[in-house]
């Protein structure tokens, strides 16, 4: 298990720290303080005494970082699995390929952070100044940041209960100095949980302007991707659309496609329609999409040729549009 330790811009005595105790009840808790996991906890007197449990301070210094980001753009899945973290790359070089734009990707996928081996960034490490944590950056207008490059190594398991992920999601959004950004996407885990509560919680007054849905054809993935546009609409996140990854096999030698995973009840176009959301399109599976996520290299930069680069690019058309850009 790893420590992480704040920088020293903007202290905040009574967030829960990321090196809280593993069993930590959580500030909102009525056990906050009492029980035996607070002992020698820097937080459990303001936390016993009640003081904890009012407007999450952190607010006001995540409201003034955020002030200088134009676009906050959530990537979600239903499951895993399903290329979510692949396309959120692939997002994230094709903003930065216009010079003019400032890009961010945030990995708060805690405990699988892959965006850094996909960005080809995975030895680097985080430094800290007067300013905060610096992002990692792939080039000069594409900065990262994820908790991959506080692990010892990559080998290391991230085993962290719900406040100590909370914790550290609000120093990614307070306390990293990334500057004024055109588009900072968040990459997500699968499903609806701390760090997905979390990240709309802390953002709930800087604004979110939308999330981007990423399914596979096949139903097991369909149901879970339903959950997670229902809980965009009980939090009041905007969907912008819904995009159904390895959609068919592209032969890297002959162009032709095939189908892998069969769409037996219709597919994301299908449930796009159902759900009253745009679809913004399918990503064939190209073999080398894996293979450039392995080497940390840009697949629509290598590979442009590919069907799966045209439906890329022409899906993040469709989000621009949308978003009015």
């Amino acid at each position: 298990m790893i420590a992480v330790q704040p920088p020293p811009s903007n202290p905040d005595p009574l967030s829960v720290p990321a090196n809280a105790p593993e069993h930590c009840p959580g500030t909102e808790s009525e056990l906050a303080g009492k029980v035996d996991a607070c002992a020698g906890c820097p937080n459990q007197e303001v936390c016993a005494s009640g003081q904890a449990r009012g407007p999450d301070p952190a607010l006001p210094f995540v409201r003034e970082r955020m002030s200088t980001v134009k676009r906050k753009i959530l990537v979600l899945s239903g499951k895993g699995g399903v290329g979510k973290s692949t396309f959120t790359a692939q997002l994230g070089w094709a903003f930065a390929a216009d010079e003019d734009l400032q890009t961010g990707i945030m990995d708060v996928d805690i405990c699988g952070p892959s965006i850094p081996t996909i960005l080809g960034i995975a030895s680097e490490q985080v430094h800290s100044s007067s300013s905060g944590w610096s992002p990692v950056y792939v080039q000069d207008n594409l900065g990262v940041m994820s908790v991959g490059f506080m692990l010892p190594s990559s080998r290391d398991a991230v085993m962290w209960r719900g406040p100590k992920k909370n914790g550290l999601i609000s120093q990614f959004l307070k306390d990293v100095d990334w500057g004024t950004l055109d588009y900072l996407l968040v990459d997500t885990p699968p499903g609806t949980s701390d760090e997905h509560l979390s990240i709309v919680s802390y953002l709930k007054e800087s604004g979110i302007d939308g999330a981007v849905v990423i399914t596979t054809p096949q139903e097991v993935a369909l149901q879970d991707v339903r959950r997670e546009i229902d809980f965009c609409r009980k939090v009041g996140i905007k969907v912008l659309g819904l995009v159904e990854n390895m959609s068919g096999f592209v032969c890297p030698n002959c162009k032709n496609e095939s189908q892998i995973f069969k769409p037996s009840t219709g597919g994301g176009r299908r449930l796009a329609e159902d759900m009253g959301v745009e679809f913004l399109g399918s990503v064939p599976l190209d073999p080398r999409i894996g293979k450039s996520a392995d080497y940390g290299i840009s697949f629509l930069d290598e590979y442009p040729d590919s069907p799966a680069s045209t439906a890329y690019l022409d899906i993040i058309d469709k989000i621009k549009d949308i978003l009015g850009d």
